[in-house]
This record gives structure tokens, C-alpha cells and sequence, in this order.
């Protein structure tokens, strides 16, 4: 189950990436950052 919601928010982040394309804001940069690093943890464990 860990697996599953580390890929899920991992493809949360990476859409957030895209969302950047549109709109630039220092909030969406730190979540993105926070979201790739519990993705990748959970994914890995």
C-alpha cells in the first residue's frame, strides 16, 4: 500500500511540474519538492 501512495504522489508532483508551465509561485515549487521526496521514500521502502 506504501507503494501505491508514493507512486500516486510522486505523479502528483510531476503534474504539479507542469502546472509551473502556467504559473509560477514559490509555494508551488515547495510543494512539489515535498511531494517528490515522500513519493520516492514511500515508493523505496
Amino acid at each position: 500500500m506504501k507503494r501505491l501512495i508514493g507512486y500516486t504522489v510522486f505523479w502528483v508532483a510531476v503534474g504539479m511540474i507542469f502546472d509551473l508551465i502556467v504559473k509560477s509561485a514559490l509555494i508551488s515549487i515547495l510543494i512539489i519538492l515535498v511531494l517528490l521526496i515522500l513519493g520516492y521514500n514511500l515508493f523505496m521502502e
